[in-house]
């Protein structure tokens, strides 16, 4: 029964070891260049758009590099806070598109 219930945490235990894997700082610069290159290349996307869809796809662009940070970071050092601070990143980030594209309503429909 012991020998059982030792294998069962052992299985447990690996399946949720790769979750835990944390970047190396290496890998963290790489990937938050990546992010930021990603960025860069979503603003310039947004250039040629005008009034409000420029700003629905500048809160779109800034919004993804503000979940990808929050995501790298989660990845980087592992914690319940960062894990937080993702979920809010991906809030933060609808919210505020959200807003944008409710600039273009008036009346009723805006509220």
């Amino acid at each position: 029964m012991k020998t059982k219930l030792a294998m069962l945490t052992l299985a447990v235990s690996c399946a949720f070891a790769g979750n835990v894997m944390a970047l190396t700082k290496e890998e963290y610069k790489v990937q938050k260049d990546r992010v930021e290159a990603d960025y860069k290349a979503n603003k310039e996307k947004c250039a040629s758009l005008s009034a409000n869809a420029k700003d629905i796809c500048q809160a779109e662009a800034k919004g993804a590099e503000k979940v990808a940070k929050a995501e790298l970071e989660a990845q980087y050092k592992p914690s319940p806070s960062h894990d937080k601070k993702v979920r809010d990143a991906k809030a933060d980030a609808a919210y505020d598109v959200a807003k944008e594209k409710c600039d273009d309503l008036a009346g009723n429909p805006k509220d």
